[in-house]
């Protein structure tokens, strides 16, 4: 007779089950620790300090500054479990920051929650937890974890509202295999209750929402620090190259934006295109944003990996707040791909990710690369 799966989906007692609790010190991960501690987990929550805190100490709404730190250790104790605080701030410079800079010279669009998830987070923290023996990583993320006839799956979160999962398509399926996300099943209100219930001082703690190491919600500051010579002047020109205009730095612009580049025009401009080899930046009508196609680079799968010559039918998201869109994706390599999209979509920009769908599995997904 087979022993009953406890609800993290091991076939021993809770707790027999070590848990690592990955917590930011905000009220979603918070929840997460003491609900496997009540479930009789044995829970250790790790907080990592990923930057010089400074300036953003104090910031209501970004996540893993100073405050941060604190909240999650007055939690630990509330509940009543180890917690501790691990320095990941060369690692997170390195794999984290150091890229977000090199994105936005290249005239990316980049999203360093995606790239700390797919390093920091999962790649080093699973590490971590794996030494301290734990059986599984549990984080606050809302995406739910399901088990199928091939193993884990991720799903999107039952909440759309909340849902999480254009941010973790990197995650890799040895990764998924240890994490575990009870909060998939719920909603924001439904998780402030707990905090209630569970009398955290986080409870109503607002969600962090900026770049947790842009401290004054400027971008272009932190690379200009980071990479000089990056806010160099130069060209905004039309579609047929002429000259319309002066910018002061490409790393102020994205593609689809349309403020800022201080033109009268008879129509409104958008940016089409950056071109950072020419520090220049191409801007046009509306309709010269629409494409049909893209290209994607460093694609990982996490569901069976049907690609060929011939196209797989599924749907992607291009920005992590848009709708699921029709598409077939090509392979052209064993790690890119081409993507149709069945209704062309306006402000593809490079360095954003084309997360892949089947219903509500997240398949996979890749970055987007300039042609």
């Amino acid at each position: 007779m087979s022993k009953k799966l406890n609800s993290l989906g091991f076939d021993c007692p809770p707790a027999e089950t070590r848990v690592v609790v990955a917590m930011s010190g905000g009220v979603d991960s918070s929840v997460t620790a003491a609900l496997l501690h009540e479930q009789g987990y044995d829970v250790v929550g790790i907080t990592l300090q990923l930057y010089d805190h400074g300036a953003a100490t104090a910031r209501a709404k970004a996540c893993c500054a100073g405050q941060d730190i604190y909240d999650a250790h007055r939690v630990a104790d509330t509940i009543g479990f180890p917690h501790y605080v691990l320095d990941y701030e060369s690692r997170f410079r390195e794999d984290v920051i150091e890229n977000f800079a090199d994105a936005y010279v290249r005239g990316e669009t980049p999203i360093p929650c995606v790239t700390c998830n797919q390093t920091v987070k999962f790649r080093d923290l699973v590490a971590t937890a794996r030494d301290l023996g734990a059986d599984a990583l549990a984080t606050g993320h809302y995406i739910r974890r399901e088990s199928g006839p091939d193993g884990a799956e991720l799903h999107r979160a039952v909440d759309a509202s909340r849902d999480q999962s254009y941010f973790l398509f990197a995650t890799t399926p040895e990764q998924l295999n240890y994490l575990r996300f009870p909060l998939g099943g719920l909603d924001k209100g439904a998780t402030r209750d707990l905090a209630r219930k569970y009398g955290l001082a986080v409870s109503e703690k607002p969600d962090s929402q900026d770049i947790c190491f842009v401290p004054n919600g400027s971008y272009a500051d932190v690379v200009e620090k980071l990479r000089p010579g990056a806010l160099d002047p130069g060209d905004i020109v039309d579609l047929e190259g002429n000259v319309i205009g002066q910018h002061d730095g490409i790393i102020n612009f994205t593609v689809g934006q349309r403020k800022g580049m201080g033109i009268a025009a008879g129509e409104p401009l958008y940016v089409i295109r950056l071109e950072p080899e020419f520090h220049r930046v191409v801007a046009g009508p509306r309709e010269a944003l629409v494409e049909k196609a893209l290209r994607v680079a460093d694609v990982n799968w996490l569901g069976p990996n049907n690609l060929s010559e011939k196209g797989l039918d599924v749907q992607v998201k291009l920005r992590s707040t848009q709708k699921l869109v029709d598409a077939t994706v090509i392979a052209l390599t064993d790690d890119s791909a081409k993507v149709i999209l069945h209704d062309p979509q306006a402000g593809i920009a490079p360095g954003q990710a084309c997360v892949f769908y089947d219903g509500s599995r997240v398949l996979g997904g890749g970055w987007i690369v300039r042609d």
